[in-house]
């Protein structure tokens, strides 16, 4: 295959509101270095993590839920710790922590045999930093990502994946997916009852799945309006979001939270917890800053997990799911790549239920076929 000089590319221009995406025609195609792979893009899905990477929520300089400032940006953000990382980004950066594609090139070390595999990219990055333990190197944030055509990403943590998927639905999986097994890996969870906030988005649907895979009984919390589709797919009881959890479930009633909303209600989360429960938590889309009492902490012998780092046993465990038909993504929508502002307008609004995708240009309707 003859590569071409340039690419189409989304460049994030600095941080801010959408403005700042940029569809571009004449970016240069990135050529693997050593120990590298070249993909071509199939589909790449869209996440909370990107857009809060945009706007640069991640700052301690911003206190209010995502929603707030995902059309616009928020004006106070500081940049300067506004990444995963905590450390500044560089710009234009290409985003995209969903990467599904096929190798079209290899860099130094990488055998020539990898050329054609499909593969899914690890959205955390271990070897870039030298797989030291809680660094942080995410791609489509410290590194360029998915939303081009191409992209360059780590031999060693691109995966050659067996199934009859479309590249649609393994778009689906590399960020939610990888989050959502973080959070009952750490969390070790079993058959027990199982409590998920924020369900019917990407993460907490791979976190109802992969929680069914692993025995429990779950109960899915979220808008009214997308109750049945959470029923479907396998929640054990759903929960409107505007409902009182301590009324409706009563307190020490829970296992282990997933917790990805936080705000103003966090508080009853740790009510309806058991005595010696697990909180896990990797989002915040109603608001960071919560009420912690404390003494509910120590007397309840509760135990709480922050969960970014990801070990790699979590991702090559979602491969081995795949291959093994022991999970299947939900896809809601796909755009071409250069509606991806359009794109995060519908992500904001919060209609939907399942992933976004975003298609590159000259993909065949083969491979990046939509499924739904």
């Amino acid at each position: 295959m003859t590569l071409p000089d340039y690419m189409t590319a989304v460049l994030l221009t600095g941080h801010g509101g959408l403005e700042c995406l940029e569809v571009r025609r004449d970016v240069p195609v990135p050529r693997p270095g050593v120990g590298e792979v070249l993909i071509q893009v199939a589909a790449a899905g869209i996440n909370n993590t990107d857009i809060n990477t945009r706007t640069a929520w991640y700052s301690k300089s911003v206190t209010t839920e995502t929603a707030d400032g995902g059309t616009g940006g928020f004006v106070d953000a500081d940049g300067a710790d506004g990444s995963w990382s905590g450390t500044p980004l560089s710009f234009p950066r290409i985003q995209g922590a969903d990467c599904c594609g096929y190798i079209v090139a290899v860099g130094e070390d990488v055998p020539k045999e990898r050329i054609g595999e499909r593969v899914l990219v690890s959205t955390m990055l271990q070897s870039y930093v030298g797989d030291e333990p809680y660094a942080c190197w995410t791609f489509g944030s410290e590194c360029d990502g998915a939303f081009a055509q191409y992209a360059k990403a780590p031999a060693s943590e691109t995966y050659a994946v067996a199934c009859d998927w479309s590249d649609v639905e393994l778009a689906s999986i590399p960020c939610a997916y990888s989050t959502a097994e973080n959070m009952l890996h750490r969390a070790a969870v079993g058959a027990e009852r199982v409590l998920i906030t924020g369900a019917s988005g990407g993460v907490g649907l791979a976190a109802l799945q992969l929680a069914k895979r692993r025995g429990a009984d779950v109960i899915a919390v979220t808008g009214r309006s997308k109750a049945k589709r959470l029923l479907e797919f396998g929640a054990d009881r759903i929960i409107d979001r505007e409902t009182d959890l301590t009324n409706e479930l009563g307190e020490n009633s829970i296992d282990v939270v997933v917790d990805l909303v936080a705000g103003p209600a966090w508080g009853s989360l740790l009510t309806v917890l058991a005595r010696g429960g697990r909180y896990a938590t990797a989002g915040a889309i109603a608001g960071p800053i919560v009420a912690l009492d404390v003494r509910t902490l120590y007397l309840k012998d509760l135990t709480f997990f922050g969960c970014t780092f990801q070990d790699a046993v979590v991702f090559k465990n979602l491969i081995t799911y795949i291959e093994r038909g022991e999970i299947r993504p939900m896809v809601d929508k796909t755009y071409p790549l250069g509606e991806i502002k359009r794109a995060q307008e519908d992500f904001l609004a919060k209609r939907h239920v399942g992933k976004l995708v975003l298609i590159p240009p000259e993909m065949s309707a083969r491979r990046a076929s939509d499924p739904t």
